[in-house]
This record gives C-alpha cells, structure tokens and sequence, in this order.
C-alpha cells in the first residue's frame, strides 16, 4: 500500500468515526464539532486522492472547524448543560486524539520525502489541520470531562478552571 492509499484510508476511517461520535451525542454542540471533522477529513481524502492521480490542487479550503468549535462551546457554556446531558465516551475521545496524533506523525513523514513544492504546501496544510483536529478534539474531552475533574472541599475547588474553558479553543 503506497502513502497514497494509507493516507486515503486513515481520512476515510476518520470521517466515519467522527460521524459516529456525532450519532451518539445528544448535545447539539459536539455533535455539530465533530460532523464539522468528519468534513474535513471527507477534504483531505479529496485532497490525497487528488495528489495520488496527480492532480493535485495548489490550494486548499481552510478548515471552519476551529472557529465553529469556538461558537460551539461558547454556546454550551451559555446554556450549561446538565452533566446528565453530556453524555460522552472518554475513551472514544482519546481514541479520536490518537488518530489525529498519528495522521499527523504520518503526513510529517510524507513531507520529509517530498520533493514537489506544491504537495509539501498542501501536506503542511494538511498537518496544521490535524493538529487543529487534536486540539478541537482534547477540549471536548475536557469539556465532557469536567464533571470528573473536582476536588471534596470548597477551598480546593478547581470551578473556576471550567468558567472559562472553551475560551482558548485551539490555543
């Protein structure tokens, strides 16, 4: 399997995972967050799919994700969801960040061989993107988290942490 295929089968496998993560919230904000990542990974299979044919495009759409993962947890945080609502898979969430870890390990390597100017842009891209895609992903890990994360006594109470998640989304 060339570098080709492997990348088109880690973007393919993404979307669907996203998708799924997305059917199993029932909170309106995550759910829109990660059908908002299974769309850019959809893209970057269009984009290797592209390079593969050697039709590679010069230029590539920039991701919305980040911004609407900002608007996303802005608006969860106005509403307060109750914790009973937020109903998420730790796990599946880890898992998402390791994909996004190791697609993006996996296109650096692609760039260290590359000689065409125009792919090594566009694998650069590609890369920033996942590592985005990791970003987005860790705050909905501690978003859904939160819950878990306090201590007994009031005087140690780490409260004030989570007033202000989701202000530095991708930070």
């Amino acid at each position: 399997m060339n570098v080709f295929d492997f990348a088109m089968k880690m973007e393919t496998d993404a979307e669907t995972y996203y998708k799924q993560l997305a059917a199993q919230t029932n909170v309106e904000g995550i759910k829109n967050i990660f059908l908002d990542l299974a769309a850019d990974e959809h893209k970057h299979f269009q984009i290797f799919e592209a390079m593969k044919a050697r039709t590679a495009a010069t230029s590539m759409e920039d991701s919305k994700a980040l911004d609407n993962a900002r608007n996303a947890f802005a608006a969860m945080l106005a509403k307060k969801p109750q914790a009973g609502s937020i109903k998420g898979d730790l796990q599946a969430y880890e898992h998402a960040m390791k994909m996004e870890a190791q697609g993006a390990r996996v296109y650096e390597e692609a760039l260290a061989k590359e000689t065409n100017p125009e792919v090594q842009n566009l694998l650069k891209r590609v890369i920033a993107e996942e590592q985005k895609h990791f970003n987005i992903i860790r705050n909905v890990y501690d978003f859904v988290n939160a819950p878990n994360e306090y201590l007994e006594w009031a005087e140690f109470s780490n409260l004030e942490e989570f007033r202000n998640f989701g202000r530095d989304v991708g930070a």
